[in-house]
């Protein structure tokens, strides 16, 4: 169980907020906005109504203290940049900030989080890809050149084992695991066989995946 400090209770803090709570990690809520510290009431250990650029009040809540710190403000990028910052100073040990605008992640990163959220871009690239492959179940950027697909299993590669189709050598791409009747098997050897009922995690480049499985 982690603790984690949420600043910025809109739309997507509130989503954070929820699944954290399904997590079963601690999390101390903050927002200036009395209504929307309210709403999260039922998904938090506890929550506090004030300003994150107040370095007093933020010095009050004991950043020090919590593994992580996720800045979440979306309408006032002054207000987000001031509060990482704010948090660094005061001694946060991990903090994560969201980017609104690609140009954001550069002052964030520069201004001391420790890493950078853009949902609507990883959103859009989510999107693009289903919409352009529909045998691509599910996306996850792992950085700017990696990802993993899960993929439904392609006609031509049901029935044989995950060493007769060596796509490591031949795309150099990683099985990482499969998915039959709703379960994900993690334990994948070289014997394990694929059939076309089964989706597949893959992990590789960009380029290799889109080659593979022709996105």
């Amino acid at each position: 169980m982690k603790s984690v400090l949420l600043i910025g209770l809109g739309r997507f803090g509130r989503h954070i907020a929820r699944k954290l709570n399904e997590l079963g990690h601690e999390v101390m809520a903050v927002d200036r906005d009395e209504e929307l510290v309210n709403a999260v009431l039922p998904f938090v250990t506890a929550a506090q109504i004030g300003d994150s650029t107040n370095a007093e009040f933020l010095g009050s809540l004991g950043v020090r203290n919590f593994d992580a710190c996720i800045v979440t403000i979306g309408d006032d990028f002054q207000s987000s940049l001031e509060t990482v910052y704010q948090l660094k100073e005061l001694g946060a040990s991990r903090v994560i900030a969201r980017a609104a605008q690609g140009i954001q992640e550069k002052f964030l990163l520069r201004n001391g989080a420790d890493e950078v959220v853009y949902p609507e871009k990883q959103l859009a690239a989510w999107t693009a890809i289903r919409c352009t492959a529909q045998h691509i179940l599910d996306y996850i950027e792992v950085n700017g050149d990696y990802s993993i697909y899960e993929v439904q299993v392609p006609p031509d590669w049901s029935g044989k084992t995950v060493l007769q189709l060596d796509i490591r050598r031949k795309f150099g791409l990683n099985i990482l695991g499969v998915r039959r009747a709703g379960q994900l098997e993690m334990n994948v050897t070289a014997d394990t066989l694929l059939t076309q009922r089964d989706s597949i995690l893959v992990l590789g480049h960009d380029r290799d995946l889109q080659k593979c499985f022709k996105v």
